[in-house]
């Protein structure tokens, strides 16, 4: 169960954690610039975190077992990321983006798992759907 659920508690946390980061970053600086700095600690600690927990292990051996997703993941991660940060300067709430965006993409992975991964579409995800649209919705209205 511990296995299960840890992860989706390090995502929520590391979520926060992340909308509160995205909403600081100053007004003043470019959000690329600002970009460049969190890609630098990340990179530092993602290599730290590989050595610590793999004490023998050889990076340059995992480096070439990659393929193409860890490449354009690096593009995706930069767009979520300079999203926020522009959304954030427009004048997004913390308490909204996160929200909405989260509905938008929850009703389009479902098509995505269905096209691309042949889940099943079951009547508890499109009611899951339009609770989501309803949501969008009722969290939009002033």
């Amino acid at each position: 169960m511990f296995s299960y659920v840890w992860p989706i508690a390090l995502v929520v946390l590391s979520n926060v954690v992340y909308q509160i980061c995205a909403k600081g970053v100053p007004a003043s600086i470019d959000p690329f610039a600002s970009l460049t700095i969190t890609y630098l600690v990340g990179a530092l600690s993602s290599a730290a975190m590989y050595f610590l927990l793999n004490r023998h292990g050889n990076i340059v051996r995992e480096l070439t077992k990659t393929n193409w997703a860890p490449f354009v993941l690096g593009f995706v991660i930069v767009g979520l990321e300079v999203g926020y940060i522009y959304a954030y300067k427009a004048g997004w709430k913390v308490s909204v983006a996160p929200v909405v965006q989260s509905a938008f993409l929850a009703v389009i992975l479902i098509f995505v798992g269905a096209l691309l991964y042949g889940e099943v579409i079951t009547w508890n995800k499109v009611a899951g759907t339009l609770v989501c649209l309803v949501g969008l919705g009722l969290i939009n209205m002033k």
